[in-house]
């Protein structure tokens, strides 16, 4: 085996652990909405006497649930609201997810790029192509509308050919208002019973046409060119 694939072989080996781990300590017991309701009170109390620790920590959590893809992304984001309010609490959510989400890329595709795209063919290279051209325009929308997976729009885009960069503005921009949403929503914690009452449909069709007009740019470069002056 080359170093390269034991590097490969021993950062899965490492990722599978983690979410292993994560279920057999009972980590779905402490993302959800009963449990931070629980501690809503030794919560405050801890973040109101050790803001800074608490950030460190919250930070810390935030993202190692988005880069090992893990439930709870709802319930840290609530939790956010909660703690340091809508300002503070929507930049470290953001920050945090899109932290995450770049180290999860980046694993994605350097363990698995190239052989997604060895299986997938010349169909997928056009597929890749098409993307990768209209890159920031599909990726805003992909993050803009709550209906794909979180995970699954981490992972994606890293069997294309999309820059780094792009990735990271677009999710950076792409999560905000959703997250803004959700961190909004930890000042009403105490009154939420259940996660179904988290988005009203008003905010889930207003996030949908934000991902709408993320695609405008994609149509119009698509559009047939317009006539040069003078001709």
């Amino acid at each position: 085996m080359t170093r390269t694939a034991a590097a490969r072989a021993l950062v899965g080996a490492l990722f599978i652990a983690a979410i292993v781990a994560f279920f057999v300590f009972g980590g779905p017991h402490y993302l959800s909405l009963a449990a931070l309701k629980a501690n809503r009170d030794a919560l405050l109390s801890f973040a109101g006497a050790h803001q800074a620790a608490a950030l460190a920590i919250a930070f810390g959590v935030y993202a190692g649930a988005v880069a090992l893809s893990l439930p709870g992304g709802l319930i840290l984001s609530l939790a956010c609201g909660l703690l340091f309010g809508r300002v503070l609490g929507t930049a470290l959510a953001v920050v945090a997810a899109t932290v995450g989400a770049t180290l999860v890329f980046l694993a994605a595709r350097y363990l698995l790029a190239d052989a997604m795209r060895k299986l997938l063919g010349a169909k997928g290279a056009a597929i890749n192509a098409g993307f990768t051209r209209h890159a920031m325009s599909y990726l805003l929308f992909l993050r803009l509308v709550p209906l794909f997976p979180f995970f699954l729009v981490n992972i994606a885009p890293a069997f294309t050919s999309v820059p780094l960069r792009t990735y990271v503005l677009a999710t950076l921009f792409g999560i905000i208002p959703g997250t803004f949403v959700y961190v909004n929503l930890g000042d009403a914690l105490g009154r939420l019973d259940s996660l179904a009452g988290a988005l009203s449909a008003n905010t889930l069709v207003a996030l949908a046409l934000l991902g709408v007009l993320a695609l405008i740019p994609a149509f119009v470069r698509r559009s047939p060119s317009q006539s040069t002056p003078g001709t």
